[in-house]
């Protein structure tokens, strides 16, 4: 077809995504399809993945709007494992508000909340073995609160101090924990997936019973990492599970610009031929369920399993965003699907395991528990106020034994660094 032949043809558009409601508009989330709890089949856990596929396309939901578990996805959890998800849901709230006014005074440099979305991290910790391997993005800060790591460790590594485990050698909240089988969290977006399924592929190689999972944000799967991870897992059945934290908003970018208008990030599993779900990420007893569903099937050669938590991020960015600029006010209020602990709460009030007056308390203690750790951090110094690791320290670490060059720097560094400060001591250097 020749140009004077397309003459009559209408000439090409490109489309650009744009959100909904910008700064000042009023919400409507009517355009969203949120099922009824309980209404989504649960297949078997040695089922083909195509039986998942389409939950890919629905919501698991467990809790209902009378705040009861219903349908076949209720875990069936105890009241004291509810109320243990509960308190640690709350205490990564209590930790992250300290943590955001830490920043605010200067005492760290950077921070990121995870406000609403502490389901996504504490019920997977919790549905998964202690030992699993977990390679988590940088919004997952509940899974080391809940696998019992020190909260003094984790303020240590944000305030880069003299006890910081690290050495100040990683980014505020890039935590790394092998003794709570947490990897290093690397700022580079969506490369803890193919890392993740190459851990899983050695676990089956070895014929070990551990599992990995890892996760990212909506935004992270239009990375080339997404894609290779996928295919691999896919194509070797590793057994891990993979999480799509959907907060709708990645950073100012809403999740159109990584496909969201297209479809869900569930779907991306049809394409590679595994299992799938689509879970109500402010629902804790859905993650949960979906968790050790796909944490059951992996363990039993079952192969991979892709989740998508759809949830929103209630706050900014990080501490350097303001998303007051991008998106409106209103989003964080008329959110449809609420707020995980509230609605793990009401789940509690309802069972007549809970109360108001047992949840302020509880707030109040958690808030207290957060104070004395980051208390007994700061002695250990904060972000400007000295009191680092040893200044050698920065040429350590990565040869086994230091190069000639690095030993010249090293000593001139530490040189120049007496002559600037007397009153240095020696054992700091």
């Amino acid at each position: 077809m020749n140009e004077a032949s397309r003459s009559n043809l209408p000439p090409l558009q490109l489309h650009v995504p744009e959100p909904k409601f910008r700064p000042g508009d009023a919400v409507d989330y009517s355009h969203l399809v949120i099922p009824a709890a309980g209404a989504q089949a649960r297949p078997d856990e040695s089922c083909g993945a195509s039986e998942t596929h389409p939950l890919c396309l629905d919501l698991v939901r467990v809790l209902g709007e009378d705040h009861r578990a219903v349908g076949p996805w209720d875990p069936k959890l105890d009241p004291e494992s509810l109320r243990r998800m509960l308190r640690l849901m709350a205490l990564t709230r209590a930790f992250d508000d300290r943590m955001y006014r830490g920043q605010r005074q200067g005492k760290t440099s950077f921070y990121m909340k995870c406000t609403g979305e502490e389901a996504t991290s504490i019920a997977p910790a919790m549905a998964l073995a202690s030992d699993d391997m977990v390679f988590p993005s940088y919004r997952q800060q509940g899974i080391l609160i809940a696998r019992g790591y020190p909260m003094v460790d984790m303020i240590n590594q944000i305030y880069s101090n003299k006890a910081d485990k690290l050495k100040g050698r990683q980014l505020p909240i890039m935590y790394s924990a092998r003794e709570a089988s947490f990897f290093s969290i690397s700022g580079n977006l969506a490369t803890q997936y193919p890392q993740a399924v190459g851990w899983a592929m050695a676990s089956a190689i070895k014929g070990d019973t551990r599992i990995a999972a890892a996760w990212l944000g909506e935004g992270s799967t239009a990375e080339g990492d997404f894609h290779s991870a996928m295919t691999f897992a896919a194509v070797y059945n590793a057994p891990v599970v993979f999480n799509v934290v959907n907060n709708q908003w990645a950073i100012s970018s809403f999740s159109g610009f990584a496909g969201a208008e297209r479809t869900t990030f569930a779907a991306r599993a049809i394409g590679y031929g595994i299992a799938g779900l689509r879970v109500d990420g402010n629902d804790p007893l859905a993650v949960y369920a979906a968790t050790r569903w796909a944490a059951n099937r992996a363990r039993a050669n079952g192969g991979p399993t892709l989740i998508e938590h759809f949830t929103y991020r209630a706050e900014g960015h990080s501490t350097s965003d303001d998303p007051g600029q991008y998106r409106s006010v209103q989003e964080r209020t008329e959110w449809p699907l609420g707020d995980p602990i509230a609605r793990l709460a009401a789940h509690l009030e309802a069972l007549g395991e809970w109360t108001p007056e047992a949840h302020a308390a509880m707030d109040l203690e958690l808030a207290e528990q957060v104070k004395a750790a980051a208390k007994a951090a700061e002695a250990n110094g904060v972000l400007g106020h000295g009191l680092h690791h040893p200044f050698r320290t920065l040429f350590e670490d990565v040869f086994e034994e230091l190069p000639w060059h690095l030993k010249e720097q090293s000593e001139q560094a530490i040189r120049e660094r007496r002559i600037k400060w007397p009153e240095w001591k020696e054992e700091d250097s």
